[in-house]
């Protein structure tokens, strides 16, 4: 099955005209049992299963109505040239929703991550540019359907269509239509997450670029798969039971390994810069003095670290200027 054989699927009858303006937005998120590697590229379909935490309010806004000619798409206030990397993603995307050929879309997006630096923009952004047809369109698709449409975008965007704990499960059908998203119904009020950005350029090598590299070259690649499945069940049970611990060891265990695993490509990849390890011996640092801090890292240099409330202080302390938020507790994103 292809891309837009999936949306008509999903779309039927659908409408794809309307005078109307759409809007939404959709949370970052955070791999806490990582997504590496693709079973199927044309429909992102993993290889394995994988487990993430929202970022709350780091995400992105996004705002879309129909025009006449062709797209029109800002990114934080500024126009985005149609040659650039970001404008001809998002209007090949925006192509599988496009009622006629001369038809376009205005897109206003607003990111409070930086773009392409491994903070999940590209994830809450095709969550949110997806959120917001369904609200242009008034097509009333169902959160599963949205994630399945939010993943031809951009994988991680699956999860991205829900706030709190989400797993994305990798289906095994070939056309991908059991391969989406949902939230777990656990709440961990306590449960916080800090944003360390050690750098907000655009990375070297995009994330699917990088994934398909290490699956093909690196001979560690063919342990990830049972890796990975151990370390879901048991970050699952950890969630149920809210056993910080158990959590932060294996999130931070299971991200160091996709990071080594990256080493081991032909040519290396490594995304880290000398900020992201003065930010893990921080961390361990914290650890070993007997505050329990975890750290994870997606395809980026930049470093998400795990915590409870109780010890916010010690991580404003630790890291000043981190970005701190509790990823559970909304309503908006359960049905």
């Amino acid at each position: 099955m292809t891309k837009i054989e999936t949306v008509n699927q999903l779309l039927g009858d659908r409408a794809l005209e309307t005078d109307g303006v759409g809007k939404a937005y959709a949370p970052a998120n955070v791999a806490l049992c990582k997504y590496w590697g693709k079973r199927d590229a044309a429909l992102n379909l993993p290889v394995t299963s994988s487990l993430s935490i929202s970022l709350g309010d780091i995400g992105t806004t996004t705002e879309v109505r129909l025009i006449d000619g062709a797209d029109r798409i800002s990114l934080n206030g500024e126009r985005v040239a149609v040659d650039q990397a970001f404008a001809t993603r998002l209007t090949g995307f925006l192509d599988f929703f496009r009622p006629t050929a001369g038809r376009g879309f205005a897109v206003d997006t607003v990111n409070t991550v930086p773009t392409a630096a491994g903070v999940a923009s590209s994830a809450s952004g095709y969550a949110a540019i997806v959120l917001a047809l369904d609200d242009l369109f008034g097509w009333g698709l169902t959160r599963r359907e949205l994630s399945i449409l939010a993943r031809l975008g951009s994988g991680s965007a699956s999860r991205s269509v829900y706030d709190g704990f989400v797993k994305w499960h990798r289906g095994e059908a070939a056309d991908g239509m059991d391969s989406f998203a949902e939230r777990l119904d656990v709440d961990w009020p306590e449960l916080r997450v800090g944003l360390v950005v050690v750098a907000d350029s655009a990375k070297p090598i995009g994330s699917s670029e990088a994934m398909a590299r290490t699956v093909a070259t690196s001979t560690f690649y063919q342990q990830w798969g049972s890796r990975s499945e151990t370390d879901l069940v048991a970050l699952e049970g950890a969630v149920a039971a809210r056993d910080f611990r158990v959590l932060g060891e294996i999130a931070e265990s299971n991200a160091l390994a996709m990071h080594a695993m990256m080493l081991t490509a032909i040519p290396p990849i490594l995304y880290w810069t000398i900020g992201t390890v003065d930010t893990l011996h921080k961390i361990w640092a914290l650890r070993e003095t007997g505050t329990p801090v975890y750290a994870t890292i997606d395809a980026g240099p930049n470093v998400k670290v795990l915590f409870e409330a109780e010890n916010a202080g010690s991580v404003e302390k630790a890291f000043p200027g981190v970005r701190i938020v509790a990823p559970c507790g909304s309503e908006e994103y359960r049905d």
